[in-house]
């Protein structure tokens, strides 16, 4: 089955939004948490976000996939960090993670592309005897 993260993420900001205007001082501290911990130090944003990846694929979160695989591409991870990275959530997760981790390689695939590809088509039932 394949998703489409491109949409995802746009489907994810829209409700994001709705939250921020509703919710504006917990979604004020969110943000600065964020941005504090992605700040970078010993380690530089781009490793931040396949750590973020990872996180998203052992903790089975097809949102934090989808947003932290842009991030990444965004920041110029290559599909070797990207296979590296989920080679730790696989790890670290077991069984569950290895089915994540195919989602979040099509969510970098498709951002690192710049283009979703298209869903494939549901599969017809066969036909009764």
């Amino acid at each position: 089955m394949s998703k489409d993260w491109i949409e995802t993420t746009r489907t994810l900001s829209a409700g994001l939004r709705q939250l921020r205007g509703g919710a504006p001082e917990v979604m004020k501290a969110f943000s600065s948490i964020a941005q504090a911990a992605l700040k970078t130090g010993a380690l530089d944003t781009k490793t931040k976000e396949l750590i973020a990846l990872a996180i998203g694929v052992a903790t089975r979160c097809d949102d934090c996939i989808a947003l932290h695989a842009k991030a990444a591409s965004e920041r110029g991870a290559t599909s070797e960090e990207i296979l590296e990275t989920l080679g730790m959530a696989i790890y670290m997760g077991a069984g569950p993670s290895v089915m994540y981790a195919a989602h979040a390689l099509e969510a970098y695939n498709q951002f690192a592309q710049g283009r979703a590809e298209p869903p494939a088509a549901p599969a017809r039932a066969a036909a009764a005897p």
